[in-house]
């Protein structure tokens, strides 16, 4: 009977762990394009709040699009630590 439970134990972890496999690989892809991205998706991002969101589309609207991630840096009050937490998720396509 212990050696029941046990396996049941088991199975069940291992099918919540089965599960939760597409949750991981559907955010590992996706990424915010900084030239395309709304203020309510750059909020999404660490360190940004709705002030430096709406700063980042004010800047792209005068300057263009960004050329490449490091960019971000040039809009005031963005640095170099803001840009090194979101690397990984931003992008300019």
């Amino acid at each position: 009977m212990k050696n029941y439970k046990r396996i049941l134990v088991v199975l069940f972890v291992v099918l919540f762990v089965i599960s939760m496999v597409p949750l991981v690989l559907a955010d590992e892809g996706k990424k915010i394009n900084i030239n395309t991205a709304t203020v309510e998706e750059l909020v999404n991002l660490d360190r940004i709040g709705p002030k430096y969101a709406e700063r980042i589309v004010q800047y792209r609207e005068t300057n263009g699009p960004f050329v490449k991630v490091e960019d971000i840096v040039m809009v005031k009050g963005i640095g170099a630590k803001t840009l090194e937490v979101n690397r990984d998720v931003i992008t300019v396509k």
